[in-house]
């Protein structure tokens, strides 16, 4: 399996991640007692990937997806395996250049919706050649 990194392609193994999981929610607002024991393990590849032949993480670079929660630097995991839909948030090959944009299907045809203001959305031309590579199912935002 290999995992699209930019422009780079990465060999990437199979090893399975897991965590201590926290037995409690910790709560946003209010701090609560702490609690000092933990409920088992968390596998992150069954928590996080649907089906591993198929999933890939890309990293993000730039902003015009900030408006959904992705930014710079951070990996989304894309399953291709998927069927991209009207909002789905989608690795997109338009005439060989690769874009993370939110795929919205018109009366008029195909937009590649930004979701920041500072950047156009893209109208797909009826003669561009546009592959949707995968389909967006997670981000990993780094704080």
């Amino acid at each position: 399996m290999s995992v699209i990194a930019g422009p780079r392609v990465l060999e990437a193994g199979l090893s399975r991640a897991t965590v201590l999981l926290a037995p409690v929610a910790v709560p946003a607002g209010y701090p609560s007692p702490s609690q000092d024991y933990f409920d088992g393990r968390l596998d992150l590849n069954e928590h996080l990937i649907q089906d591993v032949t198929s999933t890939f993480i890309v990293r993000v670079t730039g902003h015009s997806m900030q408006g959904a929660g992705i930014s710079d630097g951070d990996e989304l995991i894309v399953n291709r395996a998927l069927a991209p839909k009207d909002g789905s948030v989608v690795i997109a090959v338009l005439d060989g250049e690769l874009t993370i944009k939110r795929l919205r299907v018109t009366k008029t045809g195909i937009v590649l919706q930004a979701e920041n203001p500072k950047y156009p959305d893209i109208r797909v031309p009826a003669l561009s050649e546009i592959t949707i590579w995968g389909v967006a199912t997670t981000c990993l935002h780094h704080i």
